[in-house]
């Protein structure tokens, strides 16, 4: 994030979207420094392919993947758990950034690297009890532009979101209890996407 940036800049944010559970800054790093901090994290990071449990199958998930975090930060979904690798200076530093920035406390991030449009993430929510009732997400888009859709629970109406290289989404409030959202595969799309998403992890509470 660049040092003048503010989070709470809805510029581009849909209308229908309500300001109480999200926010959308579409240029929260720069573009030359958000894609060579896409290529250092391509290029760089152990990635791994888990398995997750659908339908009583297992399936390899269509992307690529690392949890990262603080040694007290285990996450659990689809009924696994996973223990967070060490902080790279890079994210430490972003992480540390948005805290000060949005008053948080996150001590863990996901990543997920999307190598081409065929990789993709299915409808879900980050409703998790360890990330408690309401939890802050701080999403960071680096890389090829991806379509994110958002579908609000109770009347079904889906929001497409253009999330740019360099750009902040935040999910707070009741956006994980009222929408589920997903990216969804992108034939057309050639170029790869590694997406953060910092949140905080109470491992009490798993």
């Amino acid at each position: 994030m660049r040092a003048n940036a503010h989070p709470q800049n809805n510029d581009q944010l849909p209308a229908n979207l309500p300001a109480s559970m999200f926010s959308y800054q579409p240029r929260a790093l720069g573009g030359v420094k958000a894609q060579r901090l896409f290529c250092h994290l391509r290029d760089t990071l152990p990635w791994q392919q888990p398995s997750i449990l659908v339908y009583g199958k297992w399936h390899a998930i269509p992307r690529l993947q690392l949890y990262m975090g603080d040694a007290d930060s285990a996450y659990e979904y689809s009924q696994q758990r996973f223990e967070p690798a060490p902080w790279v200076p890079e994210l430490d530093a972003m992480r540390q950034r948005l805290n000060l920035a949005l008053g948080c406390h996150f001590n863990a991030v996901l990543v997920n690297y999307y190598r081409h449009g065929l990789d993709c993430m299915g409808w879900h929510s980050d409703d998790e009890p360890e990330l408690g009732l309401e939890p802050v997400i701080a999403s960071i888009s680096l890389g090829a532009l991806r379509k994110f859709k958002l579908r609000h629970k109770e009347s079904g109406e889906v929001t497409d979101l253009a999330l740019t290289n360099g750009s902040l989404l935040i999910m707070k409030g009741q956006s994980q209890r009222c929408y589920a959202h997903s990216l969804p595969k992108q034939r057309k799309v050639t170029q790869g996407r590694i997406n953060l998403t910092f949140r905080h992890i109470d491992s009490s509470l798993l």
